[in-house]
């Protein structure tokens, strides 16, 4: 199941905790792995069509991460 962006925020800020610079497609596929999603999942697009579900939510986590650091 994908996660919403709220519970991919504190993966997320545990990967990012090294201080070591991290590109969001290392980011990415980390914690597809961590959440074990399928490659259906991390493939599966938003209602729109235009964005894959997974990748977006992680862009949003990402997004309120940055403004509480």
């Amino acid at each position: 199941m994908i996660p919403d962006y709220e519970n991919i925020m504190l993966p997320l800020l545990e990967l990012l905790s090294d201080k070591r610079i991290h590109t969001l497609s290392q980011c990415h596929d980390e914690l597809a792995k961590y959440f074990k999603l399928t490659k259906e999942e991390v493939r599966s697009l938003l209602p729109s069509g235009k964005q894959p579900t997974f990748r977006n939510r992680l862009g949003w986590a990402k997004h309120i991460c940055k403004k509480l650091v």
